[in-house]
């Protein structure tokens, strides 16, 4: 029988859809004042993978990273996106119609050196229940020379821009995990 382990830690990243870039601080210090300091951000990268968020959010959506220096339990990923899908209403704004629309999308996921993880609302098979009707789906696999898409993986996580990102963010986790060993 196998032994019972705590959950090694993960690092937390968001990616962030907006319309409204002027807003990024105000961003930044909404997500540093819920989830504690910010270590990466990464610079707007055009969204112009699919126009599925253009109904809601409108046009010239931009997207950006943003990781965190304190290290997380990966069971916690649930209440997280529970905490940014409520953060996300305070970006809210009436369109032209007069209807009450996002400005701002929080992707959150953790990240070790194998796997990025995202959390979802939505099911599918290829998603496994967490806790309170969030789902995790193993998103990307690092590899030494690389990252593996999955089947279901968003193209834009599979996108050269992305993934120099989430190389980037696995390189400061890697430094954040030499440091705790350091400490030992």
């Amino acid at each position: 029988m196998g032994e019972i382990k705590c959950f090694p830690s993960y690092k937390l990243i968001i990616g962030v859809l907006t319309t409204v870039c002027y807003k990024k601080n105000e961003i930044l210090e909404v997500l540093s004042g819920e989830l504690g300091e910010i270590d990466y951000v990464s610079s707007f990268i055009d969204f112009n993978y699919t126009d599925y968020y253009n109904r809601e959010m409108g046009d010239n959506i931009k997207r950006f990273f943003v990781s965190f220096k304190n290290l997380i339990d990966p069971s916690s990923l649930a209440d997280i996106k529970i905490l940014t899908n409520k953060l996300e209403k305070q970006f809210t704004e009436n369109n032209q119609s007069g209807v009450e629309s996002r400005r701002v999308n929080f992707d959150p996921g953790i990240l070790n050196l194998s796997r990025l993880i995202l959390a979802s609302t939505k099911d599918n098979a290829h998603r496994v229940p967490l806790d309170k009707g969030i789902y995790g789906e193993i998103t990307l696999l690092f590899q030494k020379k690389g990252i593996q898409a999955l089947p279901w993986s968003y193209i834009d996580y599979q996108s050269r821009e992305y993934t120099e990102i989430f190389f980037e963010i696995r390189e400061i986790f890697r430094s954040d995990l030499k440091k705790i060993e350091d400490q030992i």
